[in-house]
């Protein structure tokens, strides 16, 4: 299966739809959140990415929420919105975990979740999954500019509990594009310039 991974557009339309003009040889995107900025105009970038003809799987960033991305796809058919939740696509499984995690320092507007509320999530999370995750796990690919570690400790956990088959992320801006390894799993920071993978 091939995927086209990206993350963090954040109101960037081009990079929507120069993502959207490249689905050749893809046969699943999936978007790892932050679509808008602030809570505001994800349609800035959900119109572009509406034109994709492929199944589409996307978590909220912590810059919309669950049912605000939701409502911004409600008439895309091929998008599956998830958080704490999974859908299956041509018998692979994508489990789906949104928001900043831990809670960020951005205030009321930003969409996070602490660590006790994202493990309570992320129980739902079978075993030899793709985990789309907002947020990275902590101490893989989440390093900011500043050399903090700002990834999640229940992320961390549930991967080294499910051993996922991919895990995709992003938030942390500084390490888009980069590509780690927690247990046996490839943890992918995907950033918005997309980055393709092929599942085997």
């Amino acid at each position: 299966m091939k995927l086209l991974l990206f993350s963090d557009l954040h109101c960037d339309a081009t990079a929507a739809k120069r993502l959207a003009s490249h689905m050749t040889d893809i046969d699943v995107v999936i978007g790892a959140g932050d679509f808008g900025n602030s809570r505001h105009d994800l349609e800035l970038c959900i119109g572009p990415l509406r034109s994709v003809e492929l199944p589409v799987v996307l978590v909220p960033g912590n810059n919309e929420s669950f049912e605000e991305l939701q409502e911004a796809c409600r008439d895309w058919p091929l998008a599956h919105v998830l958080h704490g939740s999974s859908v299956e696509i041509d018998g692979v499984t994508f489990f789906g975990i949104g928001g900043g995690i831990p809670v960020t320092p951005f205030g009321d507007w930003s969409y996070d979740f602490t660590e006790e509320q994202a493990a309570d999530l992320l129980v739902a999370c079978p075993n030899d999954v793709v985990l789309i995750s907002h947020s990275p796990p902590q101490g893989v690919v989440d390093t900011s500019s500043r050399g903090e570690n700002l990834g999640s400790v229940a992320v961390r956990d549930a991967i080294l509990r499910t051993r996922p088959r991919l895990v995709v992320c992003g938030h942390v801006h500084a390490c888009a594009g980069r590509v780690a390894v927690l247990g046996d799993t490839p943890v992918v920071n995907a950033g918005p310039m997309g980055l393709h993978w092929e599942l085997v």
